[in-house]
């Protein structure tokens, strides 16, 4: 005991410090290489799981941390460690004082390297503490209690003032000392040190980019890259460029999700920008989350669907596949504490980023609340979106057969339409606010309608699509929000064409969506013609065609010339409606032919009800054809009010 108590003396001579001391002030340090059982810092490394105090007295005391055997004495350890203290006097209780004591510690954080550093802290050899090891060091010491109660100056004191004097104080030490929390839990969450250090980060990141010099982000100046770039001014002379607002992101996207998602909190506690939150959050899953699409796992369904452009994808994992399902896993839980951060309001992110976040959600199936909030974001948004990005693969659910998710678009158009609410009369915003409010309001519709008829005429084409839900999706948007309806003209047909089973009442029900009084002429003119579309449409759009006529008749010009032109197109109209007329007639006069007597008898009244009725439209045809009357003199043109007719021709 006297002469350990000699060498402690011999070695507090030197005061330990708490930066890095060069030079072998201490008693026993030795710096030699490391091979052959050279001695370093005072230990003696004979192989890879032992360790032997520089020292000749015998070893009475063997700790087992991680697989590692370090050979030391009971009396350093035990006059700075309290935790030792209690094992070895309960190990000498059973084994004798004389016996050499075995103590494990298998619970160690930061394991074998750890206890290393803080046995050199016990036999006075002095410890390098920096921003890399200060947390180790600080769990560490907590672990063994290496507390003032023992001795003042304890290693737990010097960790603490590193971290309150250095590691505060500056910005790369911040990061890293959080960085090196990761595998530190629970200790130092219950330390504080997670805590303080987000706060650290957040603070710094939150200061005005003006006053931020680049040194202290730990970046070279602009000015002196130019400079050694030899590209400066002959002058000589730089002024000084201050740092972009988000300098201090991709310094924080090097952390664990959890310790990203603690920044995150904190900085926007702080109040800083949501576009600047945003940025962080969008590169931090470019970093994290750019993973490829594995198309080779079992079980993949629809992978030729899935667009391999863009940072965000996934990995699919297979069945079996422990791996893969592990690494599915850590995404989603990145995924949802992503989302959890979001800022809610509009444009923090960009629609794009959303969709594939939201793609992600789903295939990886997060949480359904999470998944409810961005699609709330998107919607929020969608007049943004592309088609590309709402052309979702309905995998993993397998809870139909089609290939495209059409249910998220129509909880994505529902999103749009309920917070694209009118505007209240009773609002104190001014006339010229509110028209111009309405007006991008329309707009932003109007691009949601193209999108949706876009997506509509893509997924016409699955075979597997029900119907009810085609339908259901493009009577979404309320009517204002489509001026025309090619597009949506244009994908019920492909719906039809690729549906040939379809029965004439599916028919009817899926055009009522189609206004035909909204079709451009081409497209009526297509439609008149289409065998796909039930007779009632036809008529309807023969009908349109005829009123939009008249009307032109109407608002034409003086000329002769013109008056014929379009009366011409007048009379072309109603031959086709005539010959479409008899056509049906003939058809119906071959169905009678075809029945029995006995049943072409029962069935007399109803045919000659539904001829009839035709009769009747065939009439209210021809006086709509008849309705403007044209007399060309020599200065004007008189037109005679149309007779009273019929509205509908049903």
């Amino acid at each position: 005991m006297e002469m350990w108590e000699a060498m402690e003396r011999e070695n507090h001579v030197a005061e330990r410090g708490l930066v890095p001391v060069n030079g072998g002030s201490s008693g026993n340090v030795q710096v030699q290489d490391e091979r052959g059982g050279a001695k370093v810092d005072g230990f003696v490394r004979r192989d890879q799981s032992c360790r032997y105090a520089s020292s000749d007295i015998p070893s009475d005391l063997l700790v087992k941390v991680g697989g590692v055997n370090f050979h030391l004495h009971k009396h350093p350890m035990i006059s700075r460690s309290a935790r030792l203290g209690r094992l070895v006097d309960e190990a000498s209780a059973l084994h004798g004082p004389d016996a050499t004591t075995v103590v494990e510690l298998p619970d160690l954080p930061g394991g074998h390297g750890a206890f290393e550093l803080a046995a050199k802290f016990c036999y006075g050899v002095v410890v390098d503490i920096t921003a890399a090891n200060v947390a180790v060091l600080r769990c560490a010491a907590e672990y063994l209690e290496m507390t003032e109660e023992l001795e003042e100056g304890n290693l737990a004191f010097r960790a603490e003032a590193f971290l309150t004097y250095v590691v505060a104080s500056s910005w790369r030490d911040s990061v890293a000392v959080l960085r090196s929390c990761e595998g530190l839990s629970p200790w130092a969450e219950d330390l504080q040190l997670v805590r303080r250090c987000s706060e650290s980060v957040a603070a710094k990141a939150c200061t005005n980019p003006r006053v931020v010099r680049w040194g202290y982000a730990g970046r070279t100046s602009p000015a002196k890259m130019t400079a050694r770039a030899g590209t400066s001014s002959d002058t000589g002379q730089h002024q000084p460029v201050s740092p972009p607002a988000d300098w201090w992101v991709d310094d924080i996207c090097v952390l664990r999700i959890d310790h990203f998602v603690r920044v995150i909190t904190a900085v926007q506690a702080k109040g800083m920008r949501g576009d600047l939150i945003g940025a962080a959050i969008t590169r931090y899953s470019s970093k994290w989350l750019s993973a490829g699409l594995s198309k080779e796992s079992p079980g993949l369904r629809g992978s030729e669907l899935w667009p391999q452009a863009g940072v965000l994808q996934m990995v699919v994992a297979g069945e079996g596949d422990t791996q893969t399902e592990t690494a599915a896993s850590e995404q989603r839980r990145v995924v949802e504490s992503l989302i959890s951060i979001i800022p809610p309001q509009k444009d923090c992110v960009s629609c794009n980023f959303l969709l594939r976040l939201l793609r992600l959600a789903v295939m990886l199936k997060a949480a359904p609340a999470l998944v409810t909030e961005v699609e709330k974001l998107v919607g929020m948004q969608l007049d943004q979106a592309a088609l590309p990005d709402i052309l979702v693969p309905s995998y993993p659910y397998g809870r139909s057969d089609a290939a495209y998710d059409v249910d998220l678009v129509q909880r994505l158009v529902e999103q749009f339409v309920m917070q694209e609410q009118p505007l209240s009369s009773s609002s104190t915003r001014g006339k010229v606010e509110k028209q111009e409010q309405e007006k991008h309001q329309n707009t932003r519709a109007q691009r949601v309608a193209c999108l949706l008829d876009s997506y509509l005429s893509e997924v016409s084409r699955d075979r597997n699509l029900p119907l009810g839900k085609f339908q259901a999706l493009a009577e979404s948007l309320p009517e204002p929000a489509r001026a025309c309806h090619d597009g949506l003209y244009r994908a019920v047909d492909s719906y039809l064409k690729a549906h040939p089973a379809v029965t004439e009442h599916e028919r009817k029900r899926l055009c009522r969506a189609v206004d035909c009084g909204k079709l451009s002429r081409e497209v009526r003119l297509h439609a008149a013609q289409n065998e796909r579309l039930p007779l009632r449409v036809v008529v309807q759009v023969l009908l349109s065609e005829q009123a939009k006529m008249a009307g032109a008749l109407g608002r034409a010009g003086r000329k002769e010339e013109d008056v014929s032109a379009l009366r011409m197109e007048v009379e072309s109209v109603s031959a086709k409606y005539m010959e479409l007329q008899r056509e049906v007639e003939l058809l119906q006069r071959q169905v009678d032919r075809m029945l029995p007597p006995s049943s072409a008898a029962g069935k007399q009244q109803g045919a000659s009800g539904w001829t009839s009725g035709w009769k009747k439209l065939g009439r209210l045809g021809r006086i709509q054809v008849e309705q403007p009357v044209v007399r060309a003199g020599p200065d004007e043109i008189v037109s005679r009010e149309p007779r009273r007719r019929r509205n509908s021709a049903s």
